[in-house]
């Protein structure tokens, strides 16, 4: 069995649809929760989701040691440690400690580093991570509230958050194939091995070339490369539409394209900022009259920044983010409880994570692909009420998105 360990919600389903269309049978379970034997004797490949990416330190090792020793006592053979396709960290980590207590356990000499989606413009050559035609450091991911990401080569992002060396294998080499590409691994310098990876071709190479290693480490794209166990039943069954609903805590350029989309034919609000830092529960019920009011038609949006200027660091001296999180999250409880909302979009790899919580979901069904990066999940609250989640990271999706996602679920 494959075990993964994602850094964030919208990671955890990112990576569990490459998987899925690689051949396996995948769950994506939400932090400590465990699906039962019987589930786990039932499929290939189980992805952890926490809540890592922008956590403490020390708390995004310890969690992400918990979630090892679990999948090991599950059977689990290969570990693969997901993290964003724009390298999504600071000098502290949390990309570089998380490697590194996963490769000390599993007595990892070498591991590859491919952050590469080649499906959503994240590519790497000469060592280089490009987001479209862009270098990393020239898009709109530069000015990331959380993660500002400043330089492009993906080895000098790691670097200061490791002890451990690293280097690169570039194009030239893994054009050459698989055994080429192994052999490049098993004598480069340093345990953290940087691929160059440009198309599908390229992942499936080093797919190949890392099919015996302990650990592997990269976006979703590298799971298309792996060795696949075959293809699996889809057993996907629809959920009873009787209410929409797009909550959006993402503020990327992205995300603000698609809620600019969906005005033209959805009604939109915005989390007043400051009322969700000093009167969070007088926001939420704002929120919940405002989507009841709208009926059962349409897919109301509910966003957090529709613009650039809409973007509020601070209230009162307190931070707005985490605040708007809660209130999307807790807008999110309220709305399946109390307003029948049985599909539910939400945009941003935190806020997402926020409202998985909120609602109690331990396990999420992977259902139909939306997009590269985005599918549709089913999944049951603590309440018992099952729903159509769709988890997307801030910097996926095509900008109709809000509008066109539902379509797949006719």
């Amino acid at each position: 069995m494959l075990g993964a360990i994602a850094d964030d919600f919208t990671g955890a389903t990112d990576l569990a649809i490459m998987l899925r269309r690689n051949g396996y049978r995948v769950a994506v379970t939400i932090e400590d929760h465990d699906p039962g034997t019987s589930e786990r004797t039932e499929i290939d490949a189980i992805v952890i989701a926490l809540k890592t990416r922008t956590a403490p330190v020390a708390e995004a090792v310890d969690s992400s040691r918990t979630a090892l020793h679990r999948l090991r006592d599950w059977g689990a053979e290969q570990v693969y440690v997901k993290y964003c396709s724009t390298f999504d960290s600071t000098d502290a980590g949390n990309i570089g400690p998380v490697l590194d207590v996963v490769s000390d356990e599993l007595g990892a000499e070498k591991v590859v580093v491919a952050p590469a989606l080649p499906a959503n413009g994240r590519t790497v050559y000469l060592g280089h991570l490009f987001v479209g035609a862009d270098l990393l450091e020239h898009s709109s991911m530069r000015h990331h509230p959380l993660t500002p990401m400043t330089r492009s080569r993906v080895a000098d992002l790691l670097r200061p958050q490791t002890p451990h060396g690293v280097t690169e294998i570039h194009h030239g080499t893994v054009r050459q194939g698989p055994d080429a590409v192994r052999a490049a691994i098993e004598t480069a310098a340093g345990r953290y091995v940087v691929v160059d990876t440009i198309d599908d071709e390229d992942l499936r190479v080093l797919g190949a070339a890392v099919a015996d290693s302990p650990v592997v480490s990269g976006g979703s794209g590298l799971a298309c490369g792996l060795r696949s166990p075959g293809a699996p039943d889809d057993d996907w069954q629809s959920i009873p539409d009787t209410g929409r609903v797009v909550l959006c805590g993402s503020a990327s350029a992205t995300t603000r394209r698609q809620i600019a989309d969906a005005a033209r034919s959805q009604p939109v609000r915005r989390v007043d900022p400051r009322a969700a830092v000093r009167e969070p529960d007088a926001e939420i019920g704002r929120i919940v009259d405002w989507v009841r009011a709208r009926g059962p038609a349409g897919a109301p949006i509910v966003y957090a920044a529709g613009e650039p200027a809409d973007v509020v660091s601070e209230v009162d001296g307190l931070p707005v983010a985490p605040a708007v999180e809660s209130v999307l999250a807790g807008a999110a409880q309220r709305l399946v409880a109390e307003a029948g909302i049985t599909r539910l979009l939400a945009a941003g790899g935190e806020t997402s994570g926020a409202i998985v919580r909120a609602l109690g979901i331990g396990l999420l069904r992977i259902g139909p692909e939306i997009a590269p990066g985005i599918c549709w999940s089913g999944a049951v609250t603590t309440a018992g009420t099952e729903i159509a989640l769709a988890l997307k990271s801030g910097n996926f999706g095509p900008d109709d998105l809000f509008t066109s996602a539902w379509d797949r679920l006719a």
